[in-house]
């Protein structure tokens, strides 16, 4: 594929019909192929009958806001979600990051920066699946299928975000290291990261409330003042 033409199919949901023309500009010129949505009902309609590939989703929309659109989002869906709000405070970014966002961009943005954002999340999801192509991982009573882009526990599928799959892969491929939050930072969502890095410890604490269980043969450990361990237990 052309690397300046990427052709991902992108889901613009903001009740601004200026944020709508601004952006489809940008991506339309890159390959994109562009899905419109201006409130929350609508947002999951369209993900629901369009199958895009990544979703732009304001946080101000009419009838149900964006946190809630997007909770109801990974109750269904690992698809990478980009949140855009106009509200930059660090609680609604830790918010929207905690409840399963891959990314937080705050109003006024630029295009040519929401577009970078865009393709840094592709780029390393498509590079993680590549890698993991054919692989799977299994430690008591977790699977990891990086094909399928599925976590199982006990033989059940757990709906996780990107973010999760791709922490736990990075932890459990590599038992008994520890990794800094800077160090996952970089390898999940790469070097260009403008956010809070404690990002790192609310998608920590989802990952196990999600996934981990009593007898379950395996643990992230926290070592304090560095970071996190995947250990095996005995």
């Amino acid at each position: 594929m052309d690397e300046s033409k990427r052709g991902y199919r992108v889901l613009i949901a903001d009740d601004d019909p200026n944020v709508h023309k601004s952006l489809s500009v940008y991506f339309k010129y890159d390959g994109c192929t562009v899905l419109d949505a201006y409130d929350g009902e609508q947002t999951l309609q369209m993900i629901r009958s369009s199958t895009p590939e990544i979703v732009l989703l304001d946080v101000m929309m009419p009838g149900m806001d964006g946190i809630e659109v997007l909770r109801e989002i990974r109750r269904e869906s690992y698809i990478p979600v980009i949140v855009i709000s106009a509200r930059g405070e660090e609680f609604d970014k830790l918010l929207g990051l905690e409840v399963g966002a891959d990314d937080y961009i705050t109003k006024p943005f630029s295009p040519r920066e929401v577009l970078a954002r865009v393709t840094a999340v592709m780029r390393r999801l498509r590079e993680i699946q590549k890698m993991g192509r054919r692989t799977q991982l299994t430690v008591g009573n977790l699977t990891l299928d990086m094909t399928a882009y599925t976590i199982r526990i006990d033989g059940e599928v757990v709906p996780c975000t990107p973010k999760e799959i791709d922490i736990i892969w990075t932890l459990a491929s590599n038992p008994g290291i520890v990794f800094s939050r800077e160090h996952l930072v970089d390898l999940i969502w790469g070097y260009d990261f403008t956010g809070d890095i404690r990002a790192v410890d609310s998608h920590i604490k989802r990952i196990r409330a999600k996934i981990m269980r009593p007898g379950g043969g395996w643990e992230i450990k926290t070592v304090w003042g560095v970071g996190y361990r995947f250990e095996v237990l005995n």
